[in-house]
């Protein structure tokens, strides 16, 4: 059966809101069409630049402008996160997804080391994904060419509630960097956040925004806001599994093929919850106690948890053949030293601005 693309949000709407045991179903059978259900890919999330982001992103810790405590760091360099690597394909990862707290990529030598440690864990037999800000399409060009296997660009929410999360970038830039990795062969992986205080119908748009893209991005991650002291949602209540559940049963269904991750928020959630979710089409998850700044479940933990569920982890590039590395004296694409006009709506977020008053230091 042909992907649908043009899915509305009244459509979205009627799937998250049926009958929990009429939706699992639905999700379940969905699933096992187009995917092993005793299956689930396993990632790496490696911090490698933390902190001292200049956006005002109202969920992260990462934002200079808020105190949050964050230890930051400068770039690992390339043996820090080969080791890093190392250690992640020992524990079971197939994919090392690498974050970097930038606004978005500059040409220089900080992208060049980043494009080597893409090369490097390619080198290793996994798959690499990057995640560091807005794109152009030459950058994502000579990522491609390094042998990336993946790019993560959030869309967050909804076009309409975004405005109420982020001030210094506007939505369509999203679009347009994923628009620029889908110029090379990088695969996209792109969901969003649940529990930030949006509607349901916010949660439905993000789905849109994400099921009208063609192709429909290969992996999808659900992450539950976790909330963390000094950010400007350090109040938000945690949301019930029931909504994790959901939404990651309405993703399946309107996204057959691709991979749902069920990511942030993980050591709020019971394995009984966890189970639901991979019931109701989770196929991914994020291992380590750690995803970028916040907590995650231990390794351990999630292998006997895979071990009791009777769930094996995804073998690398079963998806999609391993894409190969061309060393930088072989590359095609070279750096332009562009400077694209990434918008700044700059319009004020109350609370965002709260929080940003409240790390001033006292005068």
């Amino acid at each position: 059966m042909a992907l649908k693309h043009d899915w509305t949000k009244e459509e979205i709407l009627e799937i998250y809101n049926k009958p929990l045991m009429e939706l699992l179903y639905e999700a379940a059978t969905i699933h096992r069409e187009h995917h092993d259900p005793n299956t689930v890919q396993v990632s790496t999330l490696l911090s490698i630049k933390t902190g001292g982001c200049p956006e005002d992103c109202g969920y992260c810790p990462q934002a200079a402008r808020y105190h949050t405590n964050l230890e930051g760091n400068d770039l690992m360099s390339v043996n820090q996160v080969k080791a890093q690597a190392l250690r992640a394909r020992e524990a079971g990862s197939s994919r090392v997804c690498m974050g970097a707290a930038w606004r978005n990529v500059k040409d220089g030598e900080e992208f060049d080391n980043v494009l080597e440690m893409v090369r490097t864990i390619n080198k290793l037999d996994m798959e690499v994904c990057c995640t560091l800000g807005m794109i152009t399409e030459n950058q994502a060009q000579r990522l491609a060419e390094a042998g990336l296997y993946a790019y993560n660009h959030n869309l967050d929410t909804s076009e309409e509630y975004y405005k109420e999360v982020i001030s210094t970038r506007g939505y369509e830039d999203r679009l347009k960097t994923i628009d620029n990795v889908r110029k090379t062969n990088v695969t996209v992986c792109s969901g969003g956040i649940i529990g930030m205080g949006e509607s349901e119908e916010d949660r439905a748009g993000m789905l849109v925004a994400l099921a009208t893209l063609n192709p429909q991005p290969e992996s999808v991650p659900i992450n539950a806001l976790v909330a963390v002291e000094g950010t400007p949602m350090a109040e938000q209540e945690p949301i019930p599994i029931w909504d994790m559940i959901r939404m990651v049963a309405t993703t399946r269904i309107v996204m057959p093929e691709t991979q749902v991750r069920l990511s942030a928020g993980r050591t709020q959630m019971s394995r009984e919850g966890q189970a639901m979710c991979f019931f109701a089409g989770a196929n991914s998850i994020f291992a380590g106690d750690k995803l970028l700044t916040t907590p995650n479940p231990d390794v351990n933990e999630d292998m006997e948890m895979f071990r009791l569920l009777g769930l094996n982890p995804q073998k690398a590039f079963e998806k999609k053949a391993q894409p190969e590395s061309i060393e930088a004296a072989n590359s095609k694409y070279q750096p332009k030293g562009e400077k694209p006009k990434w918008s700044r709506p700059g319009h004020q977020i109350e609370r965002n601005l709260k929080a940003q008053e409240k790390a001033r230091p006292k005068a």
